[in-house]
């Protein structure tokens, strides 16, 4: 009998689950959004009930879809939004608050003092992250600050602190595993890069107890069996983790050493392999676990994280009423011969690499009478690809490694207009595979590699297509000017916010 493997990838926007065949065919789909709130300014929760909720009946409705035989599902694999945090109690899974999303910059001041007197090296030279709000870390300890009675409970290890795949897992084993996996683990400034375990000088440094912390395991591995009473009739074996954007690299079979894949999501993620041995002293760039396999070394990745693109063009959707759906930007910029000399630094909940700048705000700047809502509608997708060619250029510095072409995946990846703009201002072809839901196909593959379903990654690369590759057009000297103009916007973006009294 033919073997599936099911994956669930629950994001900041949406939770998908597909179903993958033999063939590395995605048979089965599901989707479903999920709500975020914004209870202040630079604010972003989300309930946790809604993510797990929302798990469970994309998995359902991608096994339907798929017409397979639930007893034909090898193994199941997850990938999530990375450093949103969630804590729940240990005995009944009850969350004791909501969950804090990865764009949340409340905890701006915190990370600013984390760096000081020495912090900050500490930080950079154990976790390979830096002391930013972005990250896991400081949004437990903002909560075992601000919740009654909650760091006397956390010491006493009563609830548990973790990213979403841990509070996924607990909840499909029914308290049964309290884990996480090394690409997640590494996102919470908590983890020693070298020896794949939490740090008690991390710990004491950001304030939260080892009690409160799952597990870490490595990404290929059985994690446990999924409860039927918590999974539908389903009861698999959870066979793979990975956070989305190493899930990416994973599908985009970025095994090498150099390659490089970008993708386009909420934020966009620009990740290099950079094999067994974690790259040291950037200043501008993250270093992360890529992946972790049972009794192997682990491989690491270097990270530009762009905060805010795809939610860039939802804000244009949703609050400005200038689209209606996200597909229209294409039109509209091919509608206008160029912005009008307007850009969008769209740092709604600050700016990532290459600048960290949690006080940055979204800035318009060149309006002028005769702007359009397609002027502005191009201006946010430029800003899309301006930001990542920022990322680009610092990740070849950094690493002195030359790239040669960019992978790019997610869902802006079928903006054609966008991907021939991405690598005119970047200078080297942008290859688009087949399936850009990349994220959902590697935590598949992983899944499937743990459980037998595939023998190796050699197997999984032969598997990867090309759909469209965008070669550049664009002269040296015109993007140097469009970078140049950028720059100038992006100056005029930064600082604007101020801590809260």
């Amino acid at each position: 009998m033919s073997r599936f493997v099911l994956a669930v990838d629950q994001g900041t926007t949406g939770t998908t689950a597909v179903v993958v065949a033999e063939d590395g065919r995605i048979v089965g789909t599901a989707y479903q959004e999920v709500r975020a709130s914004y209870p202040r300014p630079g604010w972003v929760e989300q309930d946790p009930e809604d993510l797990w909720r929302s798990c469970v009946d994309t998995a359902a409705q991608a096994v339907a879809d798929a017409g397979v035989p639930r007893s034909a599902i090898a193994g199941l694999g997850i990938t999530n939004q990375r450093e949103t945090t969630v804590c729940w109690d240990r005995r009944t899974g009850e969350p004791v608050a909501p969950a804090i999303v990865w764009q949340d910059r409340r905890t701006a001041a915190l990370a600013r003092q984390l760096g000081s007197a020495g912090g900050e090296e500490l930080i950079r030279s154990r976790s390979g992250l830096l002391p930013d709000a972005y990250f896991a870390g400081t949004k437990m300890r903002w909560l075992l600050d601000t919740v009654d009675g909650l760091r006397g409970r956390a010491e006493h290890g009563e609830v548990v602190f973790g990213t979403v795949d841990s509070w996924l897992v607990w909840r499909l084993t029914h308290g049964a595993t309290v884990a996480t996996d090394v690409t997640n683990a590494s996102r919470t400034l908590l983890m020693d890069l070298r020896t794949l375990d939490w740090d008690d000088e991390l710990l004491e440094l950001v304030g939260v107890p080892r009690a409160a912390l799952p597990d870490i395991r490595p990404s290929s591995c059985v994690f446990g069996e999924t409860v039927p009473s918590t999974f539908g009739d389903l009861e698999v074996p959870i066979a793979g983790i990975l956070g989305d954007q190493q899930a990416a690299l994973f599908a985009q079979a970025c095994f090498e050493p150099g390659q490089v894949k970008n993708t386009y999501g909420t934020g966009s993620f620009m990740l290099m392999n950079t094999g067994t041995t974690p790259f040291t002293g950037q200043h501008a760039l993250l270093t992360t676990v890529a992946v972790g396999f049972v009794d192997e070394p682990a491989e690491y990745a270097l990270e530009g994280s762009v905060l805010v693109t795809g939610s860039a063009v939802q804000w244009l959707r949703d609050e400005l009423h200038v689209i209606d759906d996200a597909a229209e930007t294409e039109g509209l910029a091919t509608s206008v011969d160029s912005t009008g000399d307007v850009f969008f630094v769209p740092a709604l909940a600050g700016l990532g690499a290459p600048y960290w700048d949690p006080y940055a705000r979204g800035t318009i700047v060149g309006i002028s009478r005769g702007t359009t809502g397609a002027h502005l509608a191009r201006a946010t997708l430029e800003s899309i690809a301006f930001q990542s060619a920022d990322v680009l250029g610092v990740l070849q510095a950094e690493s002195g490694v030359e790239v040669t072409e960019l992978r790019a995946d997610g869902g802006a990846a079928a903006n054609g207009w966008l991907m021939q703009f991405q690598a005119d201002v970047i200078g080297i072809p942008v290859d688009v595979p087949e399936s850009v839901q990349t994220t959902s196909l590697g935590s598949a593959y992983l899944a499937g590699l743990t459980t037998g379903v595939w023998s190796d990654r050699d197997e999984l690369q032969r598997r990867r297509r090309t759909a469209r590759r965008y070669e550049p057009a664009m002269s040296v000297d015109e993007r140097a000017s469009r970078l140049d103009r950028w720059h100038d916007a992006v100056d005029r973006s930064r600082g604007w916010a101020r801590d809260e009294p």
